[in-house]
């Protein structure tokens, strides 16, 4: 590899970290704020479950787009111009009433969803060779970017004497870091260059494909339910809004381990299956542990979930790329996928709101979400076999 090479490859790997590094803020900095922002707006919890449900429900609806765009701009330059729109989502959110607020979120979360569609095919054509370790890295990446926002936007909130608007305002700064290392990184060559039309098998009639969404949507349900609700929920259960949202990011950080260990682990096995199997039930001890178990053993509940929502969401990603034999067939899956799986998923934290309206507390909601877990088992056990998409 020339100097020249290795220069573009480390660029666009610091490229590819401070993109990942934003594909989460905008979601994890809305939980631990929830009950000021609805306590300002006036808001019911079923209101706050559709503004947890938004971005989500937007990531899998903008999915579809990125396969489009790329194919008009070029991925690299798909990704520039989502980078910038997501900034500007950020900047505006906070500053533009309840109407301003909703589709601010909606909109960021509508940006994420096509980066996060691209992100797998840049890392199966630039990585062909490290491909399940670089899936973790980023994903750990994305991790650090949830952890983070979750930890210290309540504390800026308290920096900037007790106003929410400029502590969520403040997560456009990442963005636009990554918009300006994005744009540094980028040859002439790489903008120009445009990925060819796709041809042969539709993807929506894979078996596989199918059951690797439906494993995707269910697992990031439980995320993005964690995301939105675990804060409201540990301060319901008595916790203090600052130690429940640095909760949040200690289980967030948490993942940023098992998002990296499980892949690896997991490629020295035959397939998937084991490691997809062991994931879900910390997820599924960790709910059942924040939700029902004692308070004074609550870190152990949160340490527990996020080792597993980590490793759970990064194998996801890594069937994205591993069960695909190219880059454009991981692309085309990518696609499908989180498309999918990302508007399946939006129903978790708006359902979590209701039941928590109707019944008055978490106890159902609880039941639902331990259901939802045995199902993402389920499902990953038929995703994480060995075999490729679009295969005859």
């Amino acid at each position: 590899m020339s100097k020249l090479e290795t220069r573009q490859a480390i660029q666009a790997f610091i490229g590819l970290m401070l993109v990942a590094l934003n594909l989460r803020p905008a979601l994890s900095s809305i939980g631990p704020m929830l009950r000021t922002i609805g306590n300002s707006f006036t808001l019911s919890s079923t209101a706050l479950g559709i503004l947890t449900t938004l971005p989500v429900l937007f990531l899998g609806l903008a999915a579809p787009l990125a396969p489009k765009l790329a194919s008009r701009l070029g991925i690299e330059r798909t990704v520039l111009v989502v980078l910038a729109v997501l900034a500007l989502a950020l900047l505006v959110r906070p500053y533009s009433g309840l109407a301003g607020l909703f589709a601010g979120t909606a909109i960021a979360g509508g940006c994420i969803g096509i980066m996060g569609v691209l992100l797998p095919g840049i890392v199966k054509r630039d990585f062909p060779n490290h491909a399940s370790l670089m899936t973790g890295i980023y994903t750990a990446a994305l991790c650090s970017g949830a952890a983070i926002a979750a930890g210290t936007t309540e504390p800026l909130r308290e920096l900037f004497h007790q106003q929410w608007r400029p502590a969520l305002a403040f997560w456009l700064a990442p963005a636009v870091i990554a918009l300006v290392a994005w744009w540094v990184q980028l040859s002439d060559k790489k903008l120009g260059v445009k990925p060819r039309k796709l041809r042969g098998k539709s993807i929506y009639r894979d078996r596989l494909a199918w059951q690797i969404a439906l494993y995707m949507g269910l697992q990031s349900s439980l995320a993005y339910t964690v995301f939105g609700w675990l804060p409201t929920i540990l301060q319901d259960r008595g916790i203090s809004a600052v130690e429940a949202g640095l909760a949040l990011s200690a289980s967030i950080l948490m993942q940023v381990v098992s998002a990296i260990a499980a892949p690896l682990i997991a490629s020295q096995m035959r397939d998937q299956r084991a490691m997809i199997s062991l994931m879900m039930l910390l997820v599924i001890v960790g709910l059942a542990g924040c939700i029902y178990g004692p308070m004074n053993q609550m870190w152990l509940w949160v340490v527990l979930l996020g080792l597993g929502q980590g490793g759970g969401f990064s194998l996801a990603l890594t069937l994205l790329v591993v069960r695909a034999r190219d880059a454009d067939g991981a692309g085309r899956l990518s696609g499908m996928a989180q498309s999918l799986g990302y508007i399946m998923a939006a129903f978790g934290p708006l359902l979590v709101g209701v039941l928590r309206d109707v019944s008055g507390g978490w106890q159902a909601a609880g039941g639902f979400l331990i259901a939802i877990g045995l199902g993402a088992t389920l499902a990953g056990l038929k995703a994480g076999r060995d075999g490729y998409v679009l295969d005859d």
